[in-house]
């Protein structure tokens, strides 16, 4: 028996060159900074330390949910600006946004000991781990 194998339209390595260039958009604002909430989680005694990089997003504008060990932070970046010539405005810019992202911790938080400290950008969380339960053992009546 032959060995058969399909025929590839492209060569080794072509494939890559070309892989996801039709499925990404173009970015045209350039003068917008990358609005996504980069994250650095690090685990301690006892708790989790989140540093989220919140660049542009006020303190009154930040949001954090803890529901188990489901954590999302959400904030709302508004940024306006302005050039002037003498008493004319010649360019205007005005964005905002919102940005959120989620994630899972492998235990759940004690959400009443939390922790927050946002300065220069970044938001700083302590989330304490909640107590294991112990298992309990169901009298059948």
């Amino acid at each position: 028996m032959a060995n058969i194998r399909p025929f590839d339209v492209f060569p080794t390595g072509l494939e890559d060159f070309f892989k996801g260039t039709f499925l990404r958009p173009v970015r045209f604002d350039l003068d917008q900074p990358d609005m996504q909430i980069k994250l650095n989680v690090t685990h301690g005694e006892g708790a989790y330390s989140v540093d989220a990089e919140m660049p542009g997003v006020k303190k009154d504008d930040i949001h954090v949910t803890i529901e188990g060990s489901l954590v999302t932070i959400a904030g709302e970046v508004k940024k306006e600006k302005e050039e002037k010539k003498g008493d004319r405005v010649i360019r205007s810019e005005r964005y905002f946004g919102k940005i959120e992202r989620s994630f899972s911790l492998p235990q759940d938080i004690d959400a009443a000991a939390v922790a927050a400290k946002y300065e220069d950008g970044v938001l700083k969380l302590t989330l304490p781990l909640r107590e294991k339960q112990a298992g309990k053992t169901i009298k059948i009546a």
